[in-house]
């Protein structure tokens, strides 16, 4: 257990009605007794724990009126003793109180210190503090809930479910290591093979969610590509359903990236109107057009937008450039046109804001899919799929020895796996890799 206290403000460092100041480690308590005052007779050495008191905190210069509040440990968030003062949330009115606690010789905090000790303390996983922070983080509601998710340990629960039955099979393998003569491989060998299946077929079913976690998690990135002048703008202007983009008659208007977002069911989407594709002199359009040929590069879906009423050999040059990529077809300007294209997936009229819905609705089939329940368990960290895909290669490259080299030699490829499922929890993770999660993490937190 850490036993150097720790402060941060966890609030956000903005004026706000109310801020909560954090203090963790082996005697918070004290550091209280010199800066807080309580209105009523219970001293403060003597307050319960999780129990609201009112009085004065003494800042550096002035006092503020608030709460004060106890959590004895183990029963806190970081498993240390730990005090919060609940103050006014003026940004004076914070820093004067944290400079007074730094004067008693409390040490700030660091990003993600309060909840690594949480970490180190066994009052979380590795994996649930991952989800903490995604869901801190999150902008959406899909993301929320996928960071929710990693935070009530459901993730740890079935890694450790496979966790236990490897550590079973280990076990028989170590018994018939350690008593030859039985001659129980064979026994074994079966056994052990119905395990393993089991394992692979458990890891493969939260691998198959990391597609649609992802997407949750992070949103989906659209680029809006086309020649110049198809309504691209004015796609874009019509899904967010207010004016972003300048709309223009004059080809080559946007020249640069022009970018809003979009929550369509829970899903965030990220979209980007590009500069329209074409030959161009204008070094600045040229720089746009460049621009967008790298959106095309790294978008999860692309919306190719023709003008209904002007296809040309520009819109083939685009077809040629999208080739199997994930994207969708959309001929604009329906109110001008009745053009039909035998690769459309939609006709709209952007200026009318006809079919948007429609556009709407095809974008999240076209990158969620249809009858996907958003309240169901998903993976969306990219470290968990790397965990678990490795873990899963050991599994399959022991069952694949299976009766074909001896079970200790099968047992080395199933501990490799152990151990890469080890990481999700932090069982086996390495330093490095708990560092770079906390520090995600704000000062706080």
């Amino acid at each position: 257990m850490q036993n150097e206290n720790i402060a941060a403000l966890s609030t956000g460092n903005v004026a706000s009605g109310v801020a909560v100041i954090r203090i963790s480690g082996s005697s918070p308590l004290a550091v209280a007794e010199k800066m807080f005052r309580p209105t009523g007779k219970t001293a403060v050495k003597d307050f319960k724990p999780n129990v609201m008191y009112v009085g004065e905190i003494e800042a550096d210069g002035f006092s503020d009126f608030g709460m004060c509040v106890y959590f004895r440990a183990p029963l806190s968030f970081t498993g240390e003793d730990t005090v919060e003062f609940h103050s006014h949330g003026g940004i004076a009115i914070t820093q004067g109180i944290l400079r007074k606690i730094f004067s008693l010789g409390v040490r700030p905090a660091t990003n993600g210190e309060f909840t690594k000790r949480a970490f180190m303390n066994g009052k979380l996983s590795l994996s649930s503090a991952e989800g903490l922070i995604d869901m801190i983080n999150s902008e959406s509601q899909s993301g929320v809930r996928a960071g929710y998710y990693l935070y009530r340990e459901k993730l740890l629960k079935q890694v450790s479910d496979v966790q236990e039955s490897l550590t079973d099979l280990l076990s028989q393998i170590d018994v018939d290591m350690d008593f030859p003569e039985e001659d129980l491989e064979a026994d074994y060998t079966l056994s052990a093979k119905a395990v393993l299946t089991e394992c692979i077929d458990r890891l493969n079913a939260l691998i198959g969610t990391y597609r649609v976690g992802r997407v949750l998690k992070n949103g989906v990135n659209v680029g809006i590509i086309g020649k110049p002048n198809t309504g691209k703008s004015s796609t874009l202007n019509a899904l967010l359903n207010y004016d972003k983009a300048i709309v223009s008659s004059v080809a080559g208007t946007t020249r640069d990236v022009v970018e809003g977002v979009i929550e369509i069911n829970g899903v965030r989407f990220n979209l980007s109107d590009t500069a329209g594709i074409r030959d161009s002199e204008d070094l600045i359009e040229g720089i746009g057009v460049e621009l967008s040929k790298k959106i095309v590069g790294s978008s999860d879906l692309l919306l190719f937008i023709i003008d209904g009423s002007n296809y040309d050999g520009y819109d083939e040059a685009v077809f040629k450039l999208i080739e199997g990529k994930n994207a969708l077809v959309v001929v604009n300007k329906t109110d001008v046109s009745d053009f039909k294209h035998p690769k459309a997936d939609l006709y709209i009229s952007a200026l009318k804001k006809e079919n948007i819905d429609s556009l709407r609705e095809m974008l999240y089939a076209r990158s969620v899919g249809g009858g996907v329940d958003l309240s169901g368990d998903f993976l969306c960290e990219e470290r968990h799929f790397d965990a678990l895909t490795r873990a899963k290669d050991k599994l399959v490259t022991a069952l694949n020895a299976l009766g074909t080299v001896s079970l200790d030699m099968v047992a080395i490829d199933i501990k490799d796996g152990w151990d890469a499922l080890g990481e999700i929890s932090g069982k086996t993770a390495t330093e490095e890799i708990i560092n770079n999660i906390f520090a995600k993490f704000c000062v706080g937190k």
